[in-house]
């Protein structure tokens, strides 16, 4: 899995104008079985797929935490979410909440997520590959394949089986 992470920045790289030309033309006309096709494929390649074996979008992205998500979070930890976003955040320059610093702080050295009942929204939908309306969210998704061998995958099942 090391290696498939290591080569993924490159491979995605060599795709990406491919990508993008397929997601502009998904964009003017998606087909009307879009969002069933995606839920399929993602459904497909997260049965072989063990997050736990990888957790490279923990270790080299961070989620946006919403006030909702700073809410939960800090109630489990028994905080106030004025010092969980202390301890843990920083606001970005879009004005998001963000961590302070990667990897994860809520990551373990075996790739488990020490707050995954309680974890960010951004977190549990992550790589989008499932969304409602998929095609509006294309620029994600070109950025998700780089970070995610599984979003990977699912793009190129997709290119595969859908013809623009």
């Amino acid at each position: 899995m090391q290696e498939v992470i290591k080569e993924l920045p490159k491979a995605a790289a060599i795709k990406r104008t491919e990508n993008k030309k397929f997601f502009q033309r998904l964009k003017k006309r998606p087909p009307k079985d879009l969002d069933y096709v995606m839920q399929e494929l993602h459904e497909a390649e997260f049965s072989r797929t063990d997050c736990l074996q990888c957790a490279n979008c923990c270790k080299t992205t961070g989620p946006l935490f919403t006030n909702m998500d700073i809410d939960r979070i800090s109630k489990h930890f028994r905080m106030k979410p004025s010092a969980f976003v202390e301890a843990y955040l920083k606001v970005d320059e879009d004005n998001d909440y963000v961590l302070q610093q990667l990897p994860c702080a809520f990551l373990d050295s075996d790739n488990h997520c020490s707050i995954y009942d309680v974890r960010p929204k951004a977190c549990r939908e992550f790589p989008h590959t499932d969304r409602k309306k998929f095609h509006q969210i294309s620029h994600l998704t070109l950025k998700n394949v780089a970070i995610c061998p599984a979003a990977f995958n699912i793009v190129e099942a997709m290119k595969a089986r859908i013809k623009t």
